[in-house]
């Protein structure tokens, strides 16, 4: 990461991303956007037992929404569960247990999810993972990758099969970076079919500032090579991501695609992953309330998606996904080889 992008990176957030800019920029939110309700209309939310995914599941759950919480941990789950449906009256909320880092179990999800359920009006992708070192799930995919990109985790046995595939992919792509965003990809993709059939479908993607400063990497994808950075190789992940939602939504015009910044966030994640930030950054960030504002906007209103499909949003507002001078914009070619290798990972770990 340059110092520029690095110094840039930090004046915006100071600007923007703080919870002083979230109250200053809410004052021009249109109030009766959010005055609705979505009765008979399903979402499904990973990592909705804390933070960001918690505070949209409540939201949701207090407008009637139908609610699947995609979660690892059952025990917070049902705990968060409890709480929900307490607070919001509403008993329409499942919880789904799951861990995005394994990524057969993410397409055996998905697929019965498929079986059980007629509709899925909205898939919003909020969890994520940002780890302190290098691990690789049982497949053999480093996990930020995994969870944030590709979907999840492929056990040792299938990576001793197919170890030089997957030492050809991490020659043009940092598998590390991929394995997180795999559980995104495997999710949409193989979820494209109900959201299809559904209302008024919408897939929304909780992405990171961080991304800011990542141009996609067509090398390295799962951070084999060098000294492993989790935050540099998470904000990667989210870069990922941002390409992802724009390749989907040229591919599938029915459904509206969006990915999220929301702000910087007094979560369980950046107290643990980030603590020297957290710290020193604690009274300027945003709760995990006013973070969900932007997802809960563009999972339920309609003036969400009278703007175009694929876009970056802040704050209620369509933005950049670059900063000026950055010199982060990916080729087409680039994009569509990221795709590419996101499709024959997902495909190598379809259960069959």
């Amino acid at each position: 990461m340059s110092l520029y992008r690095n110094s840039a990176w930090f004046l915006k957030g100071l600007t923007e991303f703080t919870k002083g800019a979230y109250l200053s920029e809410s004052k021009n939110f249109v109030e009766k956007d959010l005055e609705t309700s979505v009765a008979g209309r399903s979402f499904m939310i990973t990592g909705a037992n804390s933070g960001i995914g918690k505070a949209t599941a409540m939201a949701i759950a207090k407008k009637a929404g139908t609610i699947h919480m995609v979660c690892r941990n059952k025990d917070k789950a049902e705990e968060a569960r409890a709480e929900i449906v307490k607070e919001s009256g509403n008993k329409e909320i499942y919880v789904h247990i799951l861990d995005l880092t394994e990524t057969k179990k993410v397409w055996e999800f998905a697929e019965s999810f498929k079986k059980k359920y007629k509709t899925l009006n909205v898939l919003i992708n909020n969890a994520g993972c940002m780890m302190t070192k290098r691990e690789e799930n049982d497949e053999g995919l480093e996990k930020s990758f995994a969870s944030n990109s590709l979907g999840k985790q492929a056990n040792k046995q299938t990576n001793k099969t197919s170890s030089s595939g997957l030492d050809a992919l991490a020659d043009c792509f940092d598998l590390m970076s991929l394995l997180c965003s795999s559980a995104v990809y495997i999710l949409i993709k193989s979820l494209i079919p109900l959201l299809e059939k559904s209302p008024e479908p919408r897939v929304i993607t909780v992405s990171s500032g961080g991304m800011l400063v990542q141009k996609l990497r067509t090398g390295n994808l799962q951070s084999q090579r060098g000294r492993y950075d989790g935050t540099m190789v998470y904000a990667q992940n989210k870069r990922q991501q941002v390409v992802m939602t724009e390749q989907f939504a040229k591919a599938h015009p029915n459904i509206h695609f969006s990915v999220m910044h929301p702000g910087w966030v007094d979560t369980p994640t950046i107290a643990n992953a980030m603590p020297d930030f957290h710290s020193s950054m604690k009274e300027r960030l945003r709760t995990p309330e006013q973070g969900a504002d932007t997802v809960v906007w563009l999972a339920v209103s309609e003036a969400a998606v009278k703007n175009p499909s694929g876009r970056f949003f802040q704050d209620r507002q369509m933005v950049s996904a670059h900063l000026p001078l950055a010199w982060t914009h990916s080729s087409q070619l680039e994009d569509q080889k990221f795709m590419s290798v996101m499709e024959d990972l997902a495909k190598s770990f379809q259960p069959h």
